[in-house]
């Protein structure tokens, strides 16, 4: 849509609003929240239906989460047909950032569908084998950082910028797509882990796709880059959409994941969207600064590897269980106070990313 009405705007100058990327990734939110509130409920009547006893719930966690037997998951699904619906009408399909970021959300959104269907097939939290989800995730992460740095200007393409310092960069030369495939991996799995409660991963996700649409429009004006001494990115400004169109589909989801949930995310939306933040930081050259926006996902990630690893040497847990909202929850904290807390620890982290931007 977006190519035809720019072709029509020489002779319906009104058209040319459509040429802004502001009111296109606002095109975009508006249409991926109504997508979800015209057929999420459908989306989810289906899933019942076709899933019979839902997703699979564990017998060794919180007490109150019993309840939530015979819950649908997959929701997935709906948040990233919501986000494809809505980037195909108002984004700028030339643009390359658009289909590296479209396709690694694709790719892992599938990885995501498959573990999905597999623990509820089975009704067992064993999915797809870890070794080679993460293998087939390596694997789509390298090809879509190998892309990027394609993409950009030599000079920054293969490297990691540094933030607080004016406009510096870290050289990889031909290493920048194994350590930016990291980024993808690690956001991928870290979001994928912090779904564990009814509008937990949601929010966070929504935030820090509303922070990097703030990044990626800044990244890729030459005017306001050059103002604010950060890395200029020709065409990164277009990824500005793709957060417009997260935050809608977001908003819609929640509104059906709001407790008591009427459905889970499950790993195919938790998976594809982590994958796509990571992209997005990839190419806007801000991948620290992920770290500090999604600081919430990197805790709830270290806290399962440190479980991991202390048990494994000394057979005693340093939280009551992992990840760690659920050590929350065995602390006494309500599900809403722990999912509300930790939202607003995320808001605190995205203006700490934001800070970013002007400290140098």
């Amino acid at each position: 849509m977006f190519a035809l009405l720019a072709e029509l705007s020489g002779t319906f100058p009104v058209l040319n609003v459509f040429r802004y990327i502001t009111f296109r990734a606002g095109g975009a939110t508006a249409t991926a929240l109504l997508f979800l509130f015209f057929f999420g409920p459908s989306a989810i009547s289906w899933l019942r239906i076709k899933q019979g006893k839902g997703q699979p719930i564990r017998t060794d966690g919180p007490e109150s989460h019993l309840a939530k037997r015979g819950t649908p998951t997959m929701g997935g699904l709906m948040i990233l047909t919501g986000v494809f619906v809505a980037v195909l009408l108002w984004g700028n399909l030339r643009n390359p950032y658009v289909w590296i970021v479209l396709g690694v959300t694709a790719a892992y959104g599938a990885i995501g569908f498959y573990d999905d269907f597999l623990k509820v097939t089975k009704q067992s939290h064993k999915g797809f084998s870890g070794k080679a989800r993460i293998s087939i995730e390596v694997v789509v992460a390298l090809v879509a950082c190998y892309f990027v740095m394609q993409t950009q200007p030599p000079a920054i393409g293969s490297g990691f910028a540094m933030p607080f310092l004016k406009e510096a960069i870290i050289p990889l030369g031909i290493l920048f797509p194994l350590v930016a495939s990291f980024v993808v991996v690690g956001a991928g799995n870290s979001v994928n882990l912090t779904d564990g409660l009814d509008g937990l991963a949601i929010v966070p996700v929504m935030i820090a796709a509303g922070t990097f649409g703030f990044i990626s429009y800044l990244v890729g004006n030459a005017i306001f880059a050059n103002y604010l001494q950060i890395h200029h990115i020709p065409g990164a400004g277009e990824l500005a959409v793709i957060c417009g169109a997260v935050i809608g589909a977001g908003l819609g989801f929640l509104w059906f994941n709001a407790p008591p949930a009427q459905i889970f995310m499950g790993d195919t939306g938790s998976l594809g969207l982590g994958g796509l933040l990571g992209t997005i930081a990839v190419a806007t050259k801000h991948e620290i600064v992920l770290a500090i926006v999604g600081g919430l996902f990197v805790v709830e990630a270290l806290s399962v590897i440190i479980q991991v690893f202390v048990f494994k040497r000394t057979g005693k847990r340093v939280f009551l269980m992992a990840p760690i909202h659920h050590h929350f929850e065995k602390l006494g904290w309500t599900e809403p106070q722990v999912v509300i807390r930790f939202w607003i620890i995320s808001v605190v982290l995205a203006l700490v990313g934001l800070a970013t931007l002007k400290l140098r």
